[in-house]
């Protein structure tokens, strides 16, 4: 796949990678694959973060004093948090290097996760786990991506480190409920949070050895303002969803601010592009097809798996009564699916194009969500919903590795930091519209009336994913090599 030049102003080109350079992709084979495992783990525990406590609601609720709505604001904010800032801590990797950012979104987060775990009230937890969480898993992803890209030239050995990453990803968000279920139950629900803290310090240690394989540039500008604008934009916007509920005109106003500010943002940009300036983030990176199309199949892919996962969770235990564990062992069948297809990544990208895997991924994906509404309006067993969530599992697992793909493929080394800070931020949006979109609709009745409405509403943003991988070029397929 031909990649675009850049086309907005550079200040500053970041050195490509030396063939000689002492990196990641010099180390033995066994470090190489600590670097990969380290990488790997930091996508599972912040997937994990995102749902895990789906299955502690009730938990959560009777412990804090507070209510499921009040659950629902801490898992979307978050998520929210993530996707705000991952544009600034995308950016930040060229000012202050991979592996440096990597390393302190990782205390940040442990910080988080030790805090929320002696939460007094919710507004300490959301500090924790919302804010503090959310801010290191900002610094902390867009250097996963980033360094997985540099380290595997061509689009299969790519697609194999990212069939890894993606599956360990998968694997958190949809076994979160699971672990989290019986941690929770065993333990406490305080006992999730001292777990992931545990996880960032063998991540920590896996990531001794790592290198960065580009320089870092302390001289690299940042667009404070942009930065600022784009987090508050974002906000607004998924705050506005949130209110829906409570008060339409509320809603109105939230969602017309966002966009006003978003408004700002953008022409911002332009004016900063215009000066010759650097701006948070080229338009320029807006101008390739290919990325915005894999970029749209990306945030409704975690649309699709976080709001799935809040609804079913949340329906399961306020609706039907189900514990933290039982509602975990539900969403097994998702787990299955998605590490089955996830894992064969590598060998699905030399057979397949990628149009073809994710518009599979998506056919596969919205038949799962119609035999779960079916299935579950006329059974009242937990079998009713394993079927179903096996389907999803399996769709998306096809689907979630070939779009980031193309994505990251579609530019060269030097504008890594950039597209991984704004992919990573487009599929956390779609995490945060997933949970606040289908908590919006569960919370304002939890019936089996609301929980169908908040999946066919899934269902039908599905279909706006499925249009988007269908217009993707069919080229895009095994044989591409490494965009330069």
């Amino acid at each position: 796949m031909a990649s675009p030049c850049p086309t907005g102003p550079r200040t500053r080109a970041t050195p490509v990678v030396d063939a000689g350079a002492a990196g990641p992709a010099q180390l033995a084979p066994t470090e190489h694959g600590r670097v990969l495992a380290a990488l790997a783990l930091a996508q599972f525990i912040c997937s994990f973060a995102g749902s895990n406590m789906n299955v502690m609601i009730n938990d959560i609720s009777e412990d804090l004093d507070t209510t499921v709505q009040g659950v629902q604001v801490a898992i979307t904010v978050f998520l929210l948090v993530m996707a705000a800032l991952m544009i600034p801590g995308g950016k930040l990797t060229d000012r202050y290097g991979r592996k440096r950012c990597f390393l302190t979104g990782l205390v940040v987060y442990a910080v988080g996760a030790l805090l929320s775990a002696a939460a007094p009230g919710l507004g300490v937890l959301i500090l924790g786990n919302s804010i503090l969480e959310g801010i290191g898993t900002a610094l902390l992803i867009p250097p996963v991506y980033i360094l997985t890209t540099l380290l595997y030239p061509d689009v299969s050995s790519r697609a194999r480190a990212f069939g890894v990453v993606m599956a360990l990803g998968g694997l958190g968000a949809a076994a979160g409920p699971l672990i989290g279920g019986l941690i929770t139950t065993v333990i406490s629900w305080r006992a999730a949070f001292v777990f992931q803290a545990l996880v960032i310090a063998v991540i920590v240690l896996l990531s001794r050895r790592m290198d960065d394989p580009l320089p870092p540039d302390p001289t690299r500008p940042f667009d404070t303002t942009g930065a600022v604008l784009s987090a508050v934009g974002l906000v607004l916007v998924v705050m506005g969803i949130l209110a829906a509920d409570n008060n339409v005109w509320l809603m109105i106003a939230l969602l017309a601010a966002g966009a006003l500010v978003l408004w700002w943002f953008f022409r911002s940009v332009r004016a900063k592009e215009a000066s010759g300036r650097e701006p948070l983030l080229s338009l320029s990176l807006f101008r390739n097809r290919t990325s915005n199309l894999g970029l749209v199949t990306q945030n409704v892919q975690w649309l699709l798996l976080l709001g799935t996962s809040f609804t079913v969770a949340a329906y399961l235990q306020v609706v039907r009564g189900y514990d933290a564990v039982q509602t975990g062992v539900v969403f097994t069948a998702a787990t299955l699916g998605l590490l089955a297809t996830s894992l064969s990544a590598e060998r699905l990208a030399r057979r397949h194009s990628q149009r073809t895997l994710i518009m599979t991924g998506f056919v596969v994906t919205l038949a799962g969500v119609v035999v779960l509404i079916t299935l579950t309006g006329s059974l009242s067993t937990a079998w009713a919903f394993v079927p179903g969530l096996l389907l999803i599992g399996l769709g998306l697992g096809v689907m979630l590795t070939p779009s980031v793909n193309v994505v990251q493929s579609s530019f060269p080394e030097e504008r890594q930091g950039e597209i991984s800070g704004l992919s990573r931020s487009v599929s956390n949006l779609g995490s945060s519209f997933g949970t606040a979109i289908s908590g919006t609709i569960l919370v304002s009745g939890l019936s089996k009336g609301a929980y169908a409405a908040a999946m066919i509403t899934l269902a039908a943003i599905g279909l706006g994913g499925l249009a988007a991988a269908a217009l993707l070029p069919r080229e895009t397929g095994p044989r591409n090599t490494r965009a330069s």
